[in-house]
């Protein structure tokens, strides 16, 4: 048997993925590869250029130093007094490249002869000057302190001489540069097309999920013939198959159900109609019947009046599942309805605090099922709260009108203010919660489905004056015509009217 893991046991790198969507970690994916794609092609890249442009300029280089040499060689016999030779000049005759520096240092004399004065002797690498001391001709790249330079050096034995020849690699440090910048801005080209191929894949990919969700969405709104699109992707068929499946069972089993519920409701009626007459009958005797036998018959009077309501609200419900209810518009006063529905529930001394923005508003309802619904609040707090103690109609905003029913009984746990609209839901307190007959929980459910066919909504709530009971609070949309007040904003509560119903 599989056990759940406990969060605080989750892998932290996992929990802390789980908080971005599905779609944000695919873009983020396709964004890192192409980042990661972009970055070893840029490093390949500069890389094989790189050592292509210094191949070239070192071999190029190498033989115009070599060559330089030879020239030089030939300018200097070997029988030449040392004193007299200028060996500057033969330096300056060179058919050095622009910006070629030549140094020619001779081993007797320990003397440096050079053609420039942008580099000293001193700024040869030792290195370079001990291995062509030691009769080895040598290349090697080296930087001062503000440029780079490629040296080639060779000892003229013959003439006791060394010669050293360099060249700047400025120009080629700024080409690389330039390469640099344009290989990050290709990169950075190139992650942001991939975050757009990522973003387009990911529509692509989700929309299917996309479609599910919606469809799930609407099942779960109650529309029961929602089905998913056939599909051509071999891949997708079988998930649109089961999800269609499973929507046709389901609906298949709710319609079951709900017939069931219908059937077993109407055949109930009649015996309960033949049991409500005999306990009348009964009841117009009353006083002719031993003291027992008129407790007997108080309970099974109630016991009817609990069935017979118990029947009625499950056809109620049953007409609902099956899509069978309609709703019967008229343009009414919210405020005189409110008024009237308390007058009918037998509740006539209840306070009403009516805002002034709405006591005048029109708005369009079901009158029948508006006066159902504020029954049945009145009547669940009768039983679990001895009462309702006052009814607020104020403005919900700009489209919305709120009716409150308020209680001053032990309130309702806030882990239960949405349980408690469930079918046959009357929550773990309910028992505690009054004295008397405590339903079976299909009350505040007939509120949520009567409200809903209205495009409102229904909730609980604890009171906002600091009081013990509970507020159930009804949200119904307004449909203004031209003149009437903007409802913005809830005044405070000493700004409502008090109206005794």
């Amino acid at each position: 048997m599989s056990t759940a893991t406990p969060i605080d046991k989750i892998d932290p790198a996992r929990r802390a993925v789980g908080r971005f969507s599905l779609r944000t970690r695919l873009m983020t994916m396709f964004a890192l590869g192409a980042l990661l794609l972009s970055a070893l092609l840029a490093v390949l890249a500069f890389s094989l250029v790189r050592n292509r442009l210094l191949a070239e300029r070192d071999e190029g280089f190498t033989n115009t130093a070599y060559l330089n040499a030879s020239i030089f060689r030939e300018r200097i016999p070997e029988t030449a007094d040392r004193e007299t030779l200028d060996v500057g000049a033969v330096l300056a005759d060179l058919p050095t490249p622009q910006r070629s520096l030549v140094f020619v240092f001779d081993s007797q004399t320990g003397e440096w002869d050079s053609n420039t004065t942008e580099l000293t002797a001193s700024d040869i690498p030792l290195s370079m000057r001990q291995r062509v001391g030691e009769g080895e001709p040598t290349r090697m790249r080296f930087a001062t302190a503000n440029d780079p330079y490629l040296g080639v050096a060779m000892p003229l034995e013959s003439r006791n001489l060394q010669y050293f020849e360099m060249t700047p690699l400025n120009d080629l440090a700024e080409t690389l540069r330039l390469l640099t910048f344009g290989l990050l801005g290709a990169g950075t080209i190139t992650t942001a097309m991939g975050s757009l191929v990522g973003l387009w894949a990911t529509r692509r990919i989700l929309s299917p999920l996309a479609e599910v969700t919606e469809a799930a969405t609407a099942i779960a709104d109650g529309q029961l013939d929602t089905r998913l699109p056939e599909s051509r992707d071999t891949d997708l068929q079988p998930l649109v198959q089961s999800f269609n499946g499973m929507v046709e069972r389901l609906s298949y089993q709710i319609e079951r159900d709900a017939r069931f519920a219908s059937e077993v409701s109407h055949e109930l009626r009649s015996p309960l109609m033949t049991l409500a007459a005999s306990s009348a009958v009964l009841e117009a005797r009353r006083d002719d019947l031993p003291e027992r036998a008129q407790q007997a018959l108080d309970l099974l009077v109630d016991d009817v009046d609990r069935f017979q309501q118990l029947v009625e609200d499950l056809l109620e419900i049953s007409r609902f599942d099956v899509g069978a209810q309609k709703l019967e518009l008229d343009r009414v006063n919210i405020a005189e309805l409110v008024m009237q529905s308390l007058e009918f529930a037998s509740e006539p001394d209840v306070v009403v605090e009516v805002d002034s923005a709405v006591s005048d508003l029109d708005v369009r309802a079901d009158k029948r099922r508006i006066v159902r619904v504020m029954a049945n609040l009145i009547d669940n707090a009768r039983k679990y709260a001895e009462g309702v103690e006052t009814v607020r109609v104020t403005s919900g905003g700009a489209d919305t009108v709120c009716i409150a029913v308020e209680d001053d009984g032990p309130g309702v746990p806030e882990d239960e203010r949405q349980q408690i609209f469930d079918r046959f839901s009357r929550g773990r307190s309910a028992g505690q919660r009054g004295g008397g007959d405590s339903g079976v929980g299909l009350g505040l459910s007939l509120v949520t489905e009567h409200v809903k066919l209205h495009g409102g909504t229904v909730w609980c709530e604890p009171r906002r004056d600091d009081g013990t009971g509970a507020r159930f609070v009804i949200e119904l949309p307004v449909h203004r015509t031209k003149g009437e007040p903007d409802l913005s904003s809830e005044p405070a509560l000493d700004e409502l009217s008090e109206v005794s119903a």
